[in-house]
């Protein structure tokens, strides 16, 4: 790719290992409030209920915490585990606080970011929450690579809105031809980043879902091929 001196990327699920992190904190809330539930039938169910109520946050129907206790009220009822209103809401709490102790990131993370910051200026565009954001960047010493972080709860909109491309654009002082945006969801990053101007890469990280018309990797190193 020519021209390209901006690169953006995703937080979670391109460079921070969401799935695997998550699935440490809820072994750990879980042992702390002895919910005995088997793990992976709970995450099995929480999962795509997890991504559903993502999409309607982005979508601006639902806040953040009713986002925060519907999913795992939606998942506990799922596996027929009966969890009171209480219990639901301090998991929902402690979730957030446990889920930056653990801080395992994509192979190839730390080389790859390395490999480009000696061409690009390098930044973030994130719809995860502030608090948790930053904790997950400076905890798994991402942060320093990055010359802007802008999240959801800065712009007031979710990507793929396009309010959150150009205010991280503004703040990075790019213009959308010469900007690059790296993510796993061909909804908010791919498709959102395409429609202000932006060229885009999807991030398959689970090398399942093949697409056309579209730049494609299923591992961070394959950055290098084009960049």
């Amino acid at each position: 790719m020519t021209d390209i001196k901006h690169i953006f990327f995703d937080l979670d699920h391109t460079l921070w290992d969401f799935d695997k992190n998550s699935a440490l904190t809820f072994r750990k809330i879980f042992d702390i409030h002895n919910v005995n539930v088997e793990l992976d039938t709970f995450l099995n169910t929480y999962e795509p209920i997890n991504f559903k109520y993502w999409k309607l946050y982005r979508e601006e129907k639902v806040t953040k915490s009713e986002l925060r206790y519907g999913r795992l009220n939606e998942a506990f009822n799922g596996i027929n585990v009966s969890v009171s209103d209480k219990l639901i809401h301090q998991l929902s709490e402690d979730y957030i606080n446990y889920l930056t102790t653990f801080n395992h990131v994509f192979d190839n993370t730390h080389e790859i970011l390395d490999y480009l910051s000696h061409n690009y200026e390098l930044h973030i565009i994130t719809n995860g929450f502030e608090e948790a954001q930053e904790k997950k960047l400076k905890a798994s010493k991402l942060n320093h690579y990055f010359k802007t972080v802008t999240n959801s709860e800065m712009a007031g909109v979710k990507k793929p809105n396009p309010k959150i491309f150009k205010l991280a654009l503004d703040l990075a002082n790019a213009r959308p031809e010469e900007s690059l945006m790296i993510g796993d969801s061909l909804e908010a990053d791919v498709q959102g980043s395409i429609n202000v101007g932006m060229k885009s890469v999807y991030f398959d990280y689970k090398d399942a879902n093949y697409v056309k018309n579209h730049t494609r990797i299923t591992s961070l190193i394959q950055l290098k091929d084009f960049l």
